[in-house]
């Protein structure tokens, strides 16, 4: 049973910077694409960022340029480095892990946290 725990959301003014992190469990960390999915207040769910292999990453276009993932595999454990952030950013944060090719659809991703809550103040 694949089990992925968020951590690290909060309150944040604009411009400022957050890390999120999900750690892991129950899977081989390093054979699964890991991915960051947001859903904002009203809005549908908006693929973030995926990691394959520690190195191999996908961006969304709102992420391009301002949102950095990376993974710590003996931590099992994927991050989200948000930087620049606006009120646009505000949103529930949620980790996701499937095996096979990257994709962006939500419904393509098994497993799915409980998700981080960030709100950006502007």
């Amino acid at each position: 049973q694949v089990q992925l725990v968020e951590s690290g959301g909060g309150l944040v003014q604009a411009g400022d910077s957050l890390r999120l992190s999900c750690t892991a469990s129950g899977h081989t960390f390093s054979n699964y694409r890991m991915a960051w999915f947001r859903q904002g207040p009203g809005k549908e769910h908006e693929f973030v960022a995926s990691i394959y292999k520690d190195r191999v990453t996908w961006y969304g276009d709102s992420a391009k340029g301002r949102f950095t993932i990376s993974t710590d595999n003996a931590k099992n454990t994927v991050y989200l480095q948000m930087s620049s952030l606006t009120s646009e950013d505000t949103a529930v944060y949620y980790c996701a892990a499937r095996e096979g090719v990257q994709s962006r659809r939500r419904d393509q991703y098994p497993y799915y946290g409980q998700g981080t809550q960030v709100t950006v103040s502007s």
